[in-house]
């Protein structure tokens, strides 16, 4: 006699329950990194750039350490395997991307910096195409309709958006940052995520350390106090061990793509947060191109057609 057991669906919670929380955890990057274009742009005349890179990543390896030194010491033959892509993340990543922000924040306001950064998911997919991957319509569309509104941004060509050699820094950024965002799907799968977060810390720090040398020759140091060292710690702490570590981990659970669809919340955010913190204002001109970035990056990310 044969028993026919009934048949029971396969559970499919634990994907949707995934995407979830890749999602989720892309979102908290995103609302957090928005704070730390208003600190660079809050820091711009009392803490040079190359300093302000500097004491963040060096806040974030000590608040990183406690939990990624002892598993990056277990895995240091994978991390010495592997060690040329660990370094060209960390330059990307860390030391350069920063640093292009900091400089940035000098010359154009916190909303630019903001709308700037949301095409780095329009970006992410042109390097997809560079790689082989095969683009569609929309996403050619989408990628021409972005870059249209930051060329018109950077270009002072709207009414209310003003041309600054920063928004040029920005695109610079947004450009280190898509790429880090793409190198990321080549991490080693056994590499464990604290570890390569305090890899990337230990030489995105150690590689600022000349420019820090030089910066501090010809520029000189801050003087310490609430409004120098809070911001810092904020960046350090919140912005890089905290937000780094949220969007490493959506890009495994869900992917650049995806991630990079809850990115496009980053121009809202930093002008709500300039505008509270900052008291900058959003003109209408702005308010276009940030129209042209986010239609474009909504159409770039999505499906191939």
């Amino acid at each position: 006699m044969t028993v026919v057991l009934p048949r029971t669906a396969a559970p499919t919670y634990r994907p949707a329950r995934t995407a979830a929380l890749g999602i989720a955890l892309a979102a908290l990057a995103t609302v957090v990194w928005s704070g730390s274009f208003v600190t660079s742009r809050a820091l711009h005349d009392s803490v040079p750039p190359v300093q302000q890179a500097f004491w963040r990543w060096l806040v974030a390896l000590v608040a990183v350490a406690p939990f990624g030194a002892r598993q990056a010491w277990r895995q240091r033959k994978l991390i010495r395997r592997h060690l040329g892509f660990v370094t060209v993340a960390s330059l990307l990543g860390v030391a350069v991307y920063n640093t292009l922000v900091n400089q940035a924040g000098r010359t154009t306001p916190a909303a630019n910096m903001g709308m700037i950064m949301a095409a780095a998911p329009v970006l992410m997919a042109g390097f997809e195409r560079a790689a082989g991957v095969r683009l569609g319509a929309r996403r050619v569309v989408g990628l021409l309709t972005a870059c249209a509104g930051v060329v018109l941004l950077i270009g002072g060509g709207a009414g209310g958006a003003r041309r600054s050699a920063g928004d040029l820094w920005m695109v610079a950024a947004a450009c280190c940052f898509a790429s880090y965002s793409g190198l990321l799907r080549r991490r080693p799968a056994e590499l464990g995520g604290t570890a390569f977060l305090f890899t990337t810390f230990l030489l995105g720090t150690a590689l600022l350390l000349p420019a820090q040398g030089v910066s501090l020759a010809v520029q000189g140091g801050f003087a310490p106090a609430p409004g120098t060292v809070l911001p810092i710690l904020y960046v350090g702490v919140a912005s890089s061990a905290v937000a780094f570590f949220a969007w490493n981990r959506a890009i495994a659970l869900v992917g650049p793509s995806r991630a990079g669809v809850v990115y496009y919340l980053q121009p809202v955010c930093v002008s709500l947060l300039s505008w509270a913190v900052l008291g900058e204002t959003t003109g209408w001109g702005q308010v276009l191109c940030m129209a042209l970035i986010l239609g474009g990056v909504v159409l770039g990310a999505a499906s191939r057609r």
